[in-house]
């Protein structure tokens, strides 16, 4: 998008000071969005983004600015006015830039502008007929598509030079089951990193009605008891609460400034022995992979906990050098409106040696989170608060009755340490993860697994 010599002078601009770093991101997108709403399509965008971001540093100081307007003179005069923030005379030498590196990993096979709107329509119609005629309790079906094509460039003092195509796709189903005295949600939103062959991969009859049965299935559950118990959590979305509650503490962004739980405990035992967890952003077209992480550094496998010792954080560059360590290739931005920082990708916890059925089977009481909802967290101590979207009891070792209302009570740092039994189900499923650097698609994933008593509340008596 921008010619390898401006981007050298842009670089070269804003290191006219006593500044040691200089970033330049390039994005160009194109997005669209689907929404249906009571059988009618609401609305129907195509947007497209486009864009410079430039970064400037002293140390780990650092300032970012960006713009629309990619004319020469507006750049270096952006660059220019950053680099204005670091008085003193220009340290580094001039910058050259090597040849350009291309992502190859998670390819396109079907691009989305080859697909017409009315097919992407049609996905939507099936869905929202399967899911209304899944039982007469569903009164309103949402439905919501997006795919959106991500192009960037970056170009760093650091010797890096890279380009991509980041595609994704990914289809949404909210369910409202009603009757005279109550009204139950459920939602499916599977998404991948990909073009539109994702939707000969996924069958969105079965996305619809899975929602559905979510909600058809709480509206006639029993209100759940408040208690302290164990806990299985299932797989795939139940991850979240790993994702929130501890994901987000063992960042840079919190860690370099001691502002998190985990701060300084590297080496120490965290958690169970039976938790290895992982952030991974080279798993292939997932939905929070890429080539390349947002300061232009191949991505990585990172192991963050192993067998309970924690093991690496996940660190950006700038944020590194304040913790005097190296980037782990975990810098991530929404777009070039945000200045990156280090984010998850594709963030679980790894398989275990028990079976679903050993876990139920060796629980006498206690409660099944079958499906994670939404929640809260402080990042600084790990304190969360999640409602679980379905829920059963588990008595003598069974699945029993449903249970609506329950909510997850804790903080991450205990319930690693109170998982007692990890699955052999890994499953993932995906979000949208927010920060300071804007929303960004990541995994969560886990297998099941139980932790030994977590406060649960909710609206009936023990």
């Amino acid at each position: 998008m921008l010619e390898k010599e401006l981007l050298e002078r842009i670089i070269n601009a804003a290191l006219d000071s006593r500044a040691d770093f200089a970033e330049v991101f390039v994005e160009r997108t194109k997005q669209t969005t689907v929404t249906m709403q009571s059988n009618t399509v609401q609305n129907a965008v195509t947007r497209r983004i486009s864009g410079v971001g430039i970064r400037v540093a002293e140390g780990h100081r650092s300032v970012y600015g960006y713009t629309n307007n990619t004319d020469e003179k507006s750049l270096l005069s952006l660059a220019r006015d950053l680099s204005s923030s670091f008085k003193g005379d220009r340290v580094r030498e001039r910058i050259a830039l090597g040849e350009i590196e291309r992502g190859k990993r998670h390819k396109i096979e079907k691009p989305f502008d080859r697909i017409d709107i009315q097919e992407k329509v049609g996905l939507m119609k099936r869905a929202n007929k399967a899911a209304r005629d899944y039982s007469e309790d569903i009164s309103q079906v949402n439905i919501n598509y997006m795919d959106t094509l991500q192009e960037v460039w970056i170009a760093s003092s650091e010797d890096i030079y890279v380009t991509e195509e980041r595609g994704r796709t990914r289809f949404g189903v909210n369910a409202v089951a009603r009757d005279d005295k109550d009204m139950q949600s459920g939602s499916n939103g599977p998404g991948k990193a990909c073009g539109f062959e994702f939707y000969d991969e996924i069958d969105v009859e079965e996305v619809a009605q899975e929602a559905a049965r979510i909600a058809v299935t709480m509206l006639h559950a029993d209100e759940c008891p408040s208690d302290t118990m164990p806990v299985v959590i299932d797989n795939g979305f139940g991850g979240v609460i790993f994702h929130e509650a501890c994901g987000h503490s063992l960042e840079a962004t919190s860690v370099a400034k001691n502002a998190s739980v985990f701060s300084g405990k590297k080496g120490e035992k965290i958690g169970s022995e039976l938790v290895t967890a992982i952030d991974d952003g080279t798993i292939e077209n997932a939905w929070g992979s890429a080539n390349f992480d947002d300061e232009g550094r191949p991505q990585k496998r990172r192991v963050l906990i192993k067998d309970g010792v924690l093991n690496s954080y996940m660190v950006d560059y700038l944020n590194g050098k304040r913790m005097n360590e190296e980037s782990t290739s975990s810098s991530r931005r929404q777009s070039y409106r945000f200045a990156p920082t280090s984010r998850m990708s594709n963030t679980y916890i790894d398989n275990g040696e028990s079976t679903f059925e050993e876990i139920i089977a060796a629980t006498e009481h206690g409660l099944y989170a079958k499906k994670m909802g939404g929640g809260s967290v402080n990042p600084s101590t790990g304190d969360f608060n999640f409602a679980v979207m379905e829920g059963y009891m588990i008595r003598d070792g069974k699945i029993a009755e449903a249970v609506k209302g329950a909510t997850l009570v804790g903080t991450g740092k205990d319930a690693l340490k109170r998982i007692d039994m990890v699955g052999d189900n890994l499953l993932r499923a995906q979000g949208m993860c927010g920060s300071l650097s804007g929303a960004v698609p990541a995994d969560v994933g886990q297998p099941t697994i139980r932790v030994s008593h977590m406060t649960v509340g909710g609206r009936k008596g023990k």
